[in-house]
């Protein structure tokens, strides 16, 4: 399944496909970004599936790059999926998890109903 543009709630968001390639350092972010060049999208939703493990323990910094480099090309960002082991196990990830939570730039949501009633709140 390829990713795909689409406008959900207003808001226009590629659908990252879950099988594609991993986006694990800014060389990888920008390469996504790459593919979206001339398109007018504001929302990059990355499933769980497409961040290497490494993304959800913070001390490696992989999610620090991975969601500055988005954010400088005035990406926002959507994590979905399930990340309720990793936060068990990490103070600090729960921590990021909930002060993204209450942002307007990366969200960590378990599943596209969320993130549509997240989309639909922020329109």
């Amino acid at each position: 399944m390829p990713d795909v543009v689409r406008t959900r709630h207003g808001a226009t968001v590629l659908m990252c496909a879950p099988d594609g390639p991993k986006i694990a350092d800014e060389q990888s972010a920008v390469d996504l970004i790459g593919t979206l060049w001339g398109q007018d999208v504001q929302w990059l939703v990355l499933p769980v599936d497409r961040l290497p493990e490494d993304f959800f323990v913070l001390r490696t910094r992989v999610a620090g790059a991975v969601v500055q480099k988005l954010q400088q090309y005035g990406f926002r960002v959507a994590v979905v999926g399930d990340i309720s082991e990793q936060v068990a196990a990490s103070t600090a990830l729960r921590d990021f998890v909930h002060e993204s939570n209450r942002g307007r730039q990366l969200w960590f949501v378990t599943d596209e109903a969320e993130l549509d009633a997240r989309l639909e709140n922020a329109a």
